[in-house]
């Protein structure tokens, strides 16, 4: 029996370190996501504050700067507790647009305080169906983001298909990839911030190594996306600072919609 949805991957960046302005975006996007009549809307990794992308915290190795100090406390604030209100919020969006939703965020453990770059998985009536935190941060990365570990490594099984993925550089990690192909993962989401023309060979290899879809979604970041308190970091950098590249591939590696580069946008692709 045959199964057909419709997929999504949103390409677009947030408004930077600002949660309640980025989660309007966030809504705006989903309602024209929807309104394609889609199944499943996928965004970016850490669309929620946002990808730090550039920007150093003024730390290097023994000291910190006061400006880096309270870059980090604005992005800190502006990071997702889950539970909380923005999760409800997200799963309201979900539930009010009849979308199964996922979409990558800072979350700010409640306990820890740590935070942790996340993936969050949400079912078309609102409920969150679990997350993933990513295993090993890349690089400098690791300044912001603490170390997932394997008990987030899940799959949710859902009317669309089996959800489950993994966060940008994970992809790169076969035993990461393994443990998604051993719990039967069909819809394969990757959100990432890698908009290298060697992402788009990683997403196809994938497909076919687990004979399944792949949604792998980036965000495309300009200059002047970056508030003026953050800009002077970037402002060497060229003025299109991630080009996106969100791509939808077949189990056979068939690209069935993108690569989206240099533009906003959102790609789509029905699947069986």
């Amino acid at each position: 029996m045959s199964r057909q949805i419709k997929v999504a991957a949103v390409q677009t960046a947030p408004v930077l370190f600002d949660l309640e302005a980025s989660l309007k975006k966030t809504a705006e996007f989903v309602k024209k996501a929807a309104a394609l009549r889609t199944d499943l809307v996928v965004f970016p990794e850490s669309f929620l504050p946002g990808y730090p992308r550039g920007l150093s915290f003024g730390a290097v190795i023994g000291s910190r700067t006061d400006q880096g100090r309270e870059q980090y406390k604005k992005y800190f604030q502006n990071s997702v507790e889950v539970p909380g209100d923005i999760v409800s919020k997200l799963g309201q969006l979900a539930s009010d647009n009849h979308i199964y939703l996922v979409i990558g965020v800072t979350e700010r453990d409640t306990v820890s305080k740590t935070l942790y770059c996340t993936t969050l998985y949400f079912s078309k009536t609102g409920d969150l169906l679990g997350k993933h935190r990513k295993l090993k941060p890349t690089a400098s990365e690791r300044i912001v983001w603490g170390e997932g570990d394997g008990t987030t490594l899940s799959t949710f099984k859902t009317e669309a298909g089996i959800l489950g993925g993994l966060i940008c550089w994970e992809n790169y990690m076969p035993l990461a990839r393994m443990a998604m192909y051993q719990k039967g993962v069909e819809l394969y989401i990757a959100p990432t911030a890698d908009g290298r023309d060697n992402w788009q060979s990683t997403m196809i290899h994938i497909a076919n190594e687990g004979r399944c879809f792949v949604i792998g979604c980036n965000q495309f970041v300009k200059k002047e996306d970056y508030s003026e308190d953050l800009l002077n970091e970037v402002e060497a950098s060229s003025d299109i600072l991630s080009r996106g590249g969100s791509v939808i591939v077949s189990p056979m590696g068939e690209v069935l919609a993108g690569p989206l580069l240099d533009e906003e946008g959102i790609i789509t692709a029905n699947i069986d």
